[in-house]
């Protein structure tokens, strides 16, 4: 199994203080957490697009061109780009240079999105969610696959064989869907033949048909599932003992849930976040065995490919985020590896 770790670059204000990161800081620190993740052997770094004042990244190819330059290993992804309302061809072209300055590290992770408010700021009617999505990835695709396009729109406008340049390093850059809970979504993926994101805001048996539903959407469209790369990712925190974990988490937690939702929360109670967090919840917040237990749960209902943490929520300290980022590297990763090798043995 691979092993990344993503964020949003929320701009949480201090519980105590009010206080908040500055862009530049949060900027600064993502930074110095990519290098970290990539000499801690983590493979992946997300990067989330927002356009809001509590979020630090609109332009996450922007942040992870420098990042690039920073590491040696980490693939770098945008998780997820909100492709409804960018341009295709411009974000193909974006992706192909950072895989040129990556050494081909580059991915993309491409979805709806939970947030909006890029749909009424670049002029786009949410009226047309998933049209816009479903025309915008088939553009993405093309793009990808022909150095000469030639492409009739509908919503998009129409393209009459025009390069597009420069093209990446990879044979082919890897665009992921990332989705949510809407079959339709699952289906598009499977159809389409792309690796397939989840985001597990819930215990993974919520998904459990949803994926069984994408895999075979892929093998009615002609695609082979078992080639078809899968991955969760989820809100993450892991510290030496479960109440430690639970104690240091829960205040940041619950600032990320009152002040950086796509809408408006009221107060998010230690009851809710300890239902979560605990058996079958979709929240991995506790000892490196709490988490090993809940990764391997599933990866027994998903047989997946890939586990990406959300690290750093709420204003969380560099420090404390650092410490969860070293757990998830040198005690949960090999545990996981362990186990799944155990698994997929003959008469294991």
């Amino acid at each position: 199994m691979d092993f990344g770790i993503f964020t949003f670059g929320e701009l949480s204000r201090d519980i105590d203080t009010g206080r908040a990161l500055s862009p530049h800081q949060r900027l600064k620190e993502l930074i110095e957490l990519a290098k970290l993740a990539d000499q801690a052997g983590i493979s992946f770094l997300g990067l989330g697009e927002h356009h809001r004042h509590d979020f630090a990244i609109s332009a996450p190819e922007v942040v992870l061109a420098a990042i690039a330059r920073e590491t040696k290993q980490l693939r770098l992804a945008t998780a997820v780009t909100v492709l409804s309302t960018q341009d295709p061809v411009r974000l193909f072209e974006q992706f192909a240079t950072l895989d040129l300055i990556s050494d081909g590290r580059a991915e993309i992770i491409a979805g709806r999105g939970a947030f909006t408010e890029s749909y009424p700021l670049f002029g786009y009617d949410l009226a047309d969610y998933d049209a816009l999505f479903e025309e915008k990835l088939q553009l993405l695709l093309a793009a990808r696959d022909q150095e000469t396009l030639t492409w009739r729109g509908g919503i998009t406008h129409s393209i009459e064989g025009m390069d597009i340049a420069p093209r990446p390093l990879q044979q082919r850059l890897p665009v992921w869907v990332g989705v949510g809970g809407t079959p339709a979504s699952f289906e598009r993926a499977g159809r389409l033949g792309l690796p397939l994101y989840i985001a597990l805001l819930s215990g993974p048996q919520h998904f459990a048909r949803l994926v069984e539903y994408y895999r075979e959407s892929a093998a009615a469209h002609g695609h082979d599932p078992a080639r078809l790369p899968v991955g969760t990712g989820g809100h993450f925190f892991a510290a030496p003992t479960s109440q430690q974990a639970r104690d240091t988490f829960y205040p940041y937690y619950r600032a990320y849930f009152e002040q950086n939702m796509p809408r408006a929360m009221g107060h998010f109670p230690r009851e809710t976040f300890e239902a979560w967090a605990g058996p079958g919840g979709g929240l991995l917040a506790g000892s490196p065995q709490e988490v090993i237990e809940k990764i391997m749960l599933q990866y027994q209902v998903f047989g997946h490919d890939r586990y990406m943490a959300q690290v750093g929520l709420g204003g969380l300290p560099f420090a404390e985020t650092a410490k969860s980022i070293e757990l998830l590297a040198t005690e949960i990763m090999p545990v996981v590896r362990k186990e799944i090798h155990a698994a997929r043995r003959p008469g294991s």
